[in-house]
């Protein structure tokens, strides 16, 4: 039939931009059998179905899409063919707008973050658990390491979020930046240290002390803080754990510097002594995200839960 033979071919189809509001019309018209009923269900005027009809009849090549009876319309052979075809547009279409609806009211969707070790000592625990109790349908996936290495893997896009610090200045200036908190530093020595009386001393009262640090070299670590004050620091021991740097100070092996972060978390046998650093800033803390991107609804609500978190902590 004529009608046949002016149906695309599949590669015409590829090409087609064939409009949403076509395809809702013409499966309207079918399940109603009428142009009328259809204007009717859709809240529409007669005469603006019948053109959204012929436009998609036009789209697909003229073939008609119904057969004009005295009463109401029948689907033609071309209609029958693209039924199925529009009922799957329509209900992918509806998927992803209840998708969608569910990121935006954080009913699902995720959240990638990471955090560096300190951070994870009681301001991201707390911020997640909030988190999740507000938000339980979100799928949560997070990552732990330094800063430098969270910020790349924020920027590769693989992570919507990263708990950051200042410490060795790492390069900010591509992201936003979400202030949380300021952190001071402590000393942590073995109990019983004639500097461990509570009071804040400065730290080139050690500088002839042997160091516990995560790296061999201060640079970029919070031993730049000893290298503000005039000296650098001897690291006789690299342990990269907290919990195994603490044993080394404990057994009277060296001294390590703890963020406030970590300070609560500090064994009994390991005392800590405050640090006095009027002439530098205090190791800032934020939440980043890449500038320029628009965040992800979960990431957004979670910056607010790492906020309350960080209010919530010791001063």
């Amino acid at each position: 039939m004529s009608s046949m033979a002016a149906m695309p071919t599949s590669h015409e189809f590829e090409t087609l931009d064939l409009s949403t509001v076509w395809l809702r019309a013409f499966l309207e018209v079918a399940r109603q059998g009428s142009f009328t009923v259809a204007a009717r269900g859709l809240g529409w005027t007669q005469s603006a179905v019948s053109r959204q009809i012929s436009s998609l009849e036009a789209a697909l090549g003229g073939a008609p899409l119904f057969d004009r009876l005295p009463r109401g319309v029948r689907l033609t052979e071309a209609g029958r063919v693209l039924v199925p075809y529009a009922e799957t547009v329509a209900e992918a279409l509806r998927g992803a707008g209840r998708e969608l609806t569910a990121l935006r009211e954080l009913a699902g969707g995720r959240l990638r973050f990471g955090a560096f070790a300190t951070a994870d000592a009681a301001l991201v625990p707390q911020a997640l658990a909030a988190f999740r109790a507000r938000h339980p349908k979100v799928r949560v996936a997070r990552e732990e390491g330094f800063t430098p290495r969270l910020l790349d893997r924020l920027t590769a896009g693989h992570l919507d979020l990263a708990v950051v610090s200042t410490t060795g200045r790492p390069p900010l200036e591509s992201y936003d930046l979400h202030h949380l908190l300021d952190e001071s530093l402590y000393v942590a020595v073995p109990a019983g240290h004639p500097l461990a009386d509570g009071r804040p001393v400065r730290l080139g009262r050690f500088a002839d002390a042997d160091w516990i640090s995560g790296s061999a070299r201060p640079e970029g670590t919070l031993l730049d803080a000893a290298l503000r004050e005039g000296f650098r620091p001897r690291v006789a021991h690299v342990v990269a754990e907290w919990t195994a740097k603490q044993g080394y100070v404990a057994a009277g092996l060296g001294v390590t510097l703890v963020p406030a972060l970590a300070a609560a978390s500090v064994r009994p046998d390991v005392a800590l002594v405050p640090v006095l650093d009027e002439g530098a800033p205090a190791r800032a803390v934020y939440a980043a995200t890449v500038r320029g991107q628009s965040p992800a609804p979960a990431a957004e609500a979670f910056v607010g839960a790492l906020r309350e978190a960080a209010g919530r902590l010791p001063s």
